[in-house]
């Protein structure tokens, strides 16, 4: 389903390649991001979330400069070392326009506010049962909902998709059923755990099916932003649903790898990190 909105790539970084549904883009086949999942076997029965907390993030150390040897007293200037991770965009990248399909719903809440949800929704354990060691990179929920919605909670895209993560009705059912809640996805903070669980449910169909039970989103994972390891697969799932993604593995492709690029680049760079 044509998502038929846009985020328009750009930026110091070069962040986005548009591409998918939600408000980042269009891929060249574009399946609405709740397209509805198929269960399979290899999922195990329902298990309701459990909250728990993020953890710290480590610090980097810094090297302190040689003295030099030299008879005449000379402070050696340390070198700056580079950094790790691409600086934050001064500028936003993207350029949302709505389309006249879309509309608002009320009013939407801050960027602080819907910043506080997405974390809080990754935070969670979607299978405290069967896979309690399953966690979602906040990182990845954010960049998700960025590339969907720019964090806006009111926008309902053309093809129905609602809020910060663009949940679908169909996922939204999907995911009240398989795990037993009643989440609303108009309410911002139960569709940022919409989002989230089913990242979650994709992470675990996924691992199980093609990755012998491994979970690890991990970026070093992946030899590239276009190869199928887990974290590109979930973000494709996340667009196209599982049996798109499924079908392209068979080949070891991406089904969508313009979307994935876009969100794997937010993941590392985005302009969202100002809030």
């Amino acid at each position: 389903m044509d998502r038929r909105l846009s985020w328009f790539a750009g930026g110091v970084v070069a962040l986005i390649v548009a591409g998918g549904c939600g408000l980042g883009g269009n891929d060249a086949q574009p399946v609405p991001v709740a397209a509805v999942p198929t269960q399979t076997s290899e999922v195990p029965a329902s298990e309701a979330p459990a909250s728990e907390a993020p953890t710290a993030e480590s610090a980097v150390e810094t090297e302190s400069p040689s003295p030099s040897a030299s008879t005449k007293t000379k402070k050696a200037k340390a070198k700056p070392k580079p950094s790790r991770t691409s600086a934050t965009p001064t500028e936003d990248p993207n350029n949302f326009q709505l389309p006249e399909c879309a509309h608002y719903e009320g009013k939407a809440v801050s960027k602080a506010k819907a910043k506080a949800a997405l974390k809080a929704a990754a935070a969670r354990r979607y299978w405290p049962g069967s896979a309690p060691g399953l966690t979602v990179p906040g990182r990845l929920v954010i960049a998700t909902a960025w590339h969907e919605s720019g964090w806006t909670s009111n926008v309902v895209n053309c093809d129905g998709g609602h809020g910060l993560m663009q949940v679908m009705p169909d996922t939204e059912a999907f995911i009240n059923q398989r795990f037993e809640q009643s989440y609303d996805a108009t309410d911002y903070k139960q569709n940022a755990v919409l989002g989230a669980n089913y990242l979650a449910w994709l992470t675990k169909a996924f691992g199980d099916t093609h990755f012998k039970g491994s979970y690890d989103l991990s970026a070093k994972k992946c030899r590239t932003h276009a190869s199928p390891c887990l974290l590109n697969m979930v973000i494709a799932g996340y667009n196209m649903g599982r049996g798109a993604v499924d079908a392209a593995y068979e080949d070891k492709e991406i089904p969508n790898p313009g979307y994935v690029d876009s969100v794997r680049s937010l993941m590392t760079s985005c302009f969202c990190d100002k809030y």
